[in-house]
């Protein structure tokens, strides 16, 4: 038997070892963008293709199936966390367990990681709760009718303020550079994350406020109403594009193709992935799931390039394949999908830094993110009466009294001040969620020492009467709830709500503050209160509340939506023809900051 030289041995085991070493264009980063995903996408089979187009839930997610099905990104639904009140390293931990399984991978693509940060990092123990979107300005959709229960959500029935607060896109994924071509994605650094435009398109505009329903509307209103917030959202570079569960004259956009690839893609160049909701391709018939392969066909063919799944992933994989393989779905549009993951990815910096890191773990629900969410809370509120003439205001309110009640069911409440999407979907009562002050805790901070401070949630005229209150601050409204749990066609303070504004406000001097996430019906009460404000759903950093009513700062809030008299004026918005509101858009009065106690 011949002998094989040990030196050629040799020579074939380094030649071997070169060839697996081969050099990769996509994991270079001095190389432009766009040689690497075409040097990536030239080297990925169908399999791992469909694979970056999955989402699925972190409760199903492990190492393993990140591995086996070459899954593109992993999400926490609302209320989905590793462990009950994690730290911040548990989280790291465990999105670093599924990264480590994407990354072991032929190709070793990093997935990207999800979640609903709606008022902060909310499904985050001890995170920084903001104000929701309605107190700030007042999500890129525009609610033109409070009966939704996603109105929180929308800054604005006005699409210029909603236009104005798309900065927030740079806040988070950091400001563009003046050079970029418009619609391609841009993140500046491991510090930012990937924005979200969501709900693509005309979810606020719903016939009766009703989620996930039609919107009945013009081309013509639908751009000049809905969209003008997804142009200024694309020109900052946001990375990602929400599909909404809603439909627009009948066409549900998860199935619309014109809208989706006809006007996002092609119109408005917008070169980031589109994404489904969660189960939003199911919904594309009804009942849900009733024909998921068609369901698939639909929502892929209309241009969506990841299917937020969210746990039956093997059934969209195999059916997906299957619609490939048959022809049905053209490759170019698998690759077209592919392509947007990817240029996301690259401009994450992902391939170069796809671990997280404890090296902001002591930022979390920090004092200054907490002195941050103060000021939006105060700058916020809004001040909707004050006395009975401009000549007597009621505030600000002096520090040093007698005796002062506090009273209502949202007093003492962080959880209800802090709303839906707050460690649960749906938020929670109580004050066990998370780290915060809750308003009558503020309150106490923020009296003269001297100044007598009673607590009582409901109580009757009598008790009010037969306890000299110097005056008294009542705090109601409506309970946690988030997307269709929150519509609501009487849109009314919940109980005792009304009950206590009655047997204080008509008994001693008041002040309420009503806690909701949009307009409510107050107009029967307001003749009771000597001043109203309205604080939205406030979140964590309730001392913000008691800021601005003791006259540490002034109100400056202005309404970005517009307060009816009664539901039957529904839909009512600035500009309509039967414009009678109760208190207009734009509308809220000041105070002076005063040093007086």
């Amino acid at each position: 038997m011949a002998r094989i030289p040990i030196f050629l041995m040799g020579l074939v085991v380094i030649w071997a070892a070169l060839a697996e070493a081969e050099y990769m264009i996509y994991k270079d980063a001095t190389k432009p963008l766009n040689s690497r995903i075409k040097d990536l996408m030239s080297r990925m089979t169908l399999e791992e293709k469909i694979g970056q187009m999955t989402q699925i839930e972190r409760g199903v997610a492990s190492a393993e199936v990140m591995k086996d099905y070459f899954i593109g990104s992993v999400l926490s639904g609302g209320g989905s966390v590793p462990t009950k009140q994690a730290s911040a390293e548990t989280w790291i931990n465990m999105v670093n367990e599924f990264q480590k399984g994407a990354l072991s991978t032929r190709l070793g693509i990093p997935m990207i990681y999800g979640i609903d940060a709606v008022h902060g990092h909310n499904n985050v123990y001890k995170a920084t709760i903001f104000p929701h979107n309605v107190g700030l300005g007042a999500t890129r959709q525009v609610c033109r009718d409070p009966r939704w229960g996603r109105c929180y959500e929308s800054y604005s029935e006005d699409p210029k303020l909603v236009q104005a607060m798309t900065d927030i896109v740079s806040g988070l994924q950091g400001d563009i550079p003046a050079n970029s071509s418009k619609g391609v994605p841009f993140v500046a650094g491991k510090t930012k994350v990937a924005a979200c435009a969501k709900h693509y398109v005309g979810d606020g505009g719903t016939t009766k406020g009703i989620n996930e329903n039609n919107t009945q509307i013009s081309r013509h209103g639908l751009l000049s109403i809905h969209m003008p917030g997804y142009y200024n959202s694309i020109i900052k570079g946001v990375s990602t594009v929400m599909v909404s569960y809603s439909s627009w004259n009948g066409v549900k956009m998860h199935a619309n193709r014109d809208m989706v690839t006809g006007f996002l893609k092609n119109i408005l160049r917008f070169k980031g992935f589109v994404i489904s909701d969660w189960e939003g391709i199911d919904r594309i018939t009804s009942p849900p799931h009733a024909n998921y392969s068609y369901s698939i066909q639909a929502g892929i063919s209309a241009g969506i390039d990841m299917i937020m799944v969210p746990n039956n992933y093997k059934e969209f994989i195999d059916g997906l394949t299957s619609h490939v393989k048959n022809k049905v779905i053209p490759m170019s549009r698998i690759d077209d999908a592919v392509t947007r993951i990817l240029r996301v990815k690259f401009t994450m910096g992902l391939f170069e830094n796809p671990l997280a890191d404890n090296s902001l773990v002591n930022e979390l629900g920090s004092q200054e993110h907490r002195e941050l969410a103060r000021e939006a809370v105060r700058k916020s509120l809004v001040l909707l009466k004050n006395g009975e003439s401009a000549a007597e205001p009621l505030l600000p309110l002096p520090k040093k009294a007698t005796k002062i009640l506090v009273a209502g069911s949202h007093a003492d409440n962080l959880g209800y001040q802090c709303g839906g999407w707050t460690i649960e979907w749906q938020g929670l009562g109580g004050n066990n969620l998370t780290s915060g002050t809750t308003i009558l805790t503020a309150i106490q901070n923020t009296v003269d020492p001297s100044t007598e401070i009673v607590y009582k949630e409901n109580p009757d005229a009598d008790f009010v009467k037969s306890n000299n209150f110097s005056y008294a601050i009542v705090v109601v409204g409506e309970p946690p709830y988030a997307e269709t749990f929150g519509d609501s066609l009487s849109l009314t303070i919940s109980e005792p709500g009304p009950s206590t504004i009655q047997n204080v406000c008509g008994t001693i001097k008041c002040v309420t503050v009503i806690i909701s996430g949009r307009p409510v019906v107050i107009q029967p009460y307001v003749s009771l209160m000597d001043a109203l404000v309205a604080a939205w759903l406030p979140g964590s950093e309730g001392q913000g509340v008691a800021d601005v009513l003791f006259g540490d700062y002034g109100f400056t809030g202005t309404l970005s939506q517009t307060w009816f008299k009664t539901v039957d004026q529904l839909p009512m918005n600035i500009g309509d023809r039967h414009y009678d509101p109760l208190f207009p858009f734009g509308f809220g009065l000041t105070t002076k900051p005063t040093k007086t106690i």
